[in-house]
């Protein structure tokens, strides 16, 4: 049993069952994508943990190494990188374990590179790979502690909102991630 803080968000689905037209746009200045194919444990927590945190990314955080890098290792999972001046400042990972769906499993940017004109040019990025090897549908989910531009730049690239859900999550304190107070299920606290 470990204390932890419930959070109450509502987790949006959505899917997508043809490609785009058109070519991803441009990123606003020299970046490349490039694919790991097997990440150190190490260098996964520092981007999940750097790009998630503002966002309540919580369920990688609180497993251990040797679980995360069997997830990493799993067939059909893959991790695209963000580079800019030759720093990562954002990734993508997919998930094809029920090809040909593919799931956009996380996504997102480092903290001072959100509102400068990368995440949409990287959103289209992986929407652009995954159709270009012959998916079938893809599909993502995103919910009320993430970005608020998250779910309108999914619809706009082209995801259809499936269903949304209310759910309400046990985060860990020993994480010591910081809960908005809006996401706090009525102040409740508990262990697990």
């Amino acid at each position: 049993m470990e204390p932890v803080e419930r959070v109450s968000v509502t987790v949006t689905f959505l899917r997508m069952d043809h490609a785009p037209e058109g070519p991803p746009p441009p990123f606003p200045e020299p970046a490349q994508v490039v694919t790991v194919p097997r990440p150190s444990v190490a260098f996964y927590r520092y981007l999940y943990d750097t790009v998630g945190a503002p966002h309540l990314w919580w369920l990688r955080r609180a497993i251990a190494d040797a679980d995360l890098a069997a997830a990493l290792a799993a067939p059909g999972v893959s991790l695209h990188v963000l580079y800019v001046g030759g720093e990562p400042v954002g990734f993508y990972e997919l998930e094809a374990r029920f090809w040909p769906a593919v799931n956009l499993a996380y996504f997102g940017l480092v903290p001072h590179m959100v509102g400068r004109g990368f995440g949409y040019p990287l959103l289209c990025h992986a929407v652009a790979l995954v159709w270009a090897h012959g998916a079938k549908a893809m599909t993502v989910n995103t919910c009320t502690a993430d970005h608020p531009r998250a779910l309108p730049n999914y619809h706009r690239v082209g995801f259809q909102t499936v269903r949304a859900v209310r759910e309400e999550w046990p985060v860990p304190l020993r994480l010591g991630l910081v809960i908005p107070r809006h996401l706090r299920a009525s102040g409740r606290g508990g262990t697990v």
